[in-house]
């Protein structure tokens, strides 16, 4: 079921500034844990709430960029990195670590659906959509990981992240296709990946371990 674009578009817009929030706050919680430098702590934010998004716009070749295009977003996160200092310091890192696994979590299913939902309507196959999901999704952690150097946590055998990206994509592709409102099919595709995420979390899930 088709509905106007404009409820479409403010879904949408309204789901990557959440989700762009919160990955800012996992990325700013990332740099406390590493004690990095107050630049630190700009760049892990801006990388993770900007990094996958940037990297699906470059390949559905939208622009401009959708940060360029909105460039308060990349002023709330500054003061994201100004105001959440006070907050951690007085907080045990332990809840910092807590808080950052469902800020991620939550960002992680806002993207996984953002993505596919601008990969359609920018004409690619289904398939292609929910893999431009879990790019959005996911990359952004991956490019904070390698500045960080290590191993990108997606890429090792640890609690299930991209998975839960690529069904919530999944699910926002499959109700939008029967025809269910976008605004609705994205809401039940952000829930579907966030829940799977903190049950992955809390009962340790993981894939299966390849052997050779």
């Amino acid at each position: 079921m088709q509905i106007p674009l404009e409820p479409v578009q403010t879904a949408l817009a309204w789901i990557e500034v959440i989700g762009l929030l919160s990955f800012a706050v996992a990325g700013y919680l990332e740099a406390e844990r590493r004690e990095m430098d107050p630049v630190g702590h700009f760049a892990m934010a801006f990388l993770t709430a900007f990094g996958g998004g940037t990297l699906r716009d470059l390949l559905i070749d939208r622009r401009p960029l959708f940060w360029v295009e909105h460039q308060e977003w990349v002023l709330i996160v500054l003061l994201i990195c100004l105001t959440l200092p006070w907050l951690t310091r007085r907080k045990p890192l332990r809840l910092s670590s807590r808080l950052m696994q469902y800020a991620d979590a939550l960002g992680m299913g806002l993207f996984a659906v953002s993505g596919a939902a601008f990969s359609l309507r920018a004409g690619m196959p289904l398939f292609l959509a929910s893999m431009m999901g879990v790019i959005t999704a996911s990359f952004g952690g991956v490019m904070r990981d390698i500045v960080c150097n290590q191993v990108p946590r997606v890429f090792q055998r640890t609690e299930l992240y991209a998975t839960c990206a690529f069904a919530g994509a999944w699910c926002f592709i499959g109700l939008d296709a029967i025809g269910l409102a976008q605004p609705l099919a994205m809401a039940a595709g952000t829930l579907t990946a966030f829940v799977l995420r903190v049950v992955a979390i809390r009962k340790n899930l993981t894939l299966p371990r390849v052997r050779p």
